[in-house]
């Protein structure tokens, strides 16, 4: 590292948990980010300024105003623009040192097969079960850490599945196919940083991966309600019938 990159990642590097080596870790790291809305936007601004080497972003959306109440990676003059193009612009101005790669489509099949096989970790910042039971499967096929947050109203939750460890359990042991039910922030609503809370934890667990260090959520539910301010944990455990990671 330069002492340009010594002094940015200083107050990091100083805990004896990260150091030099945990830093060149994540400069060497590449994480794939599936959507840039309320939870993505807080995830790829922590990433990016903890110096994770290489993100690849996944969105096919537009920045509307709607957004802008919560989705904090993007601007009023990014409005029109493809969030993924907003938030590389963003990412870059807080550290212009790291890789930047954007894809503006849904990845399908082998693609997000390749995407995932590539990944060092793979955050759901989705809003939909479609997407997450998609990203379950590439994960435990590629043993692929994945972390997995979700928000609306004001409760949100975060877990980590990673299927490096032996009997984790993977998201389709916590949900499945019978959900028919979707809840969006659109038809529901959501305050504004408890998507913030969420998604800073995401980040959180994903450097955490990335850099070998502490415990992760693995295993472990965090929820959340913020209008009372509640935290409750919940375990996971593996489910010996779930058609995915058995």
């Amino acid at each position: 590292m330069n002492d340009e990159q010594l002094l940015r990642y200083s107050r990091q590097m100083m805990l004896p948990e990260i150091d030099a080596a945990g830093q060149e870790r994540l400069n060497n790291s590449r994480v794939l980010i599936i959507g840039l809305g309320g939870l993505g936007s807080p995830v790829s601004m922590y990433l990016a300024s903890a110096g994770v080497g290489h993100i690849v972003l996944v969105d096919f959306d537009k920045v509307d105003i709607s957004n802008l109440q919560r989705q904090i990676v993007h601007t009023t003059k990014n409005i029109g623009q493809p969030k993924i193009e907003s938030a590389k612009e963003h990412l870059l101005a807080i550290n212009p040192e790291i890789r930047i790669e954007c894809i503006g489509h849904a990845l399908e099949e082998d693609e997000l097969l390749s995407e995932a096989e590539k990944a060092d970790v793979i955050v759901d910042a989705s809003d939909n079960f479609q997407t997450r039971f998609a990203l379950n499967e590439v994960s435990v096929k590629t043993k692929t850490p994945l972390v997995s947050g979700a928000a609306i109203r004001f409760e949100g939750q975060v877990t980590v599945f990673n299927p490096k460890v032996e009997n984790s359990p993977c998201y389709r042991c916590l949900y499945n196919d019978d959900i028919v039910a979707e809840e969006t922030c659109t038809a529901n609503g959501v305050i504004a940083p408890l998507l913030g809370i969420i998604g800073s934890i995401q980040a959180n667990e994903t450097l955490k991966l990335l850099m070998g260090i502490g415990e992760t959520l693995q295993g472990r539910l965090l929820l959340l309600d913020t209008l009372y301010m509640d935290w409750n944990e919940a375990k996971l455990k593996k489910d010996p019938a779930c058609p995915v990671c058995n």
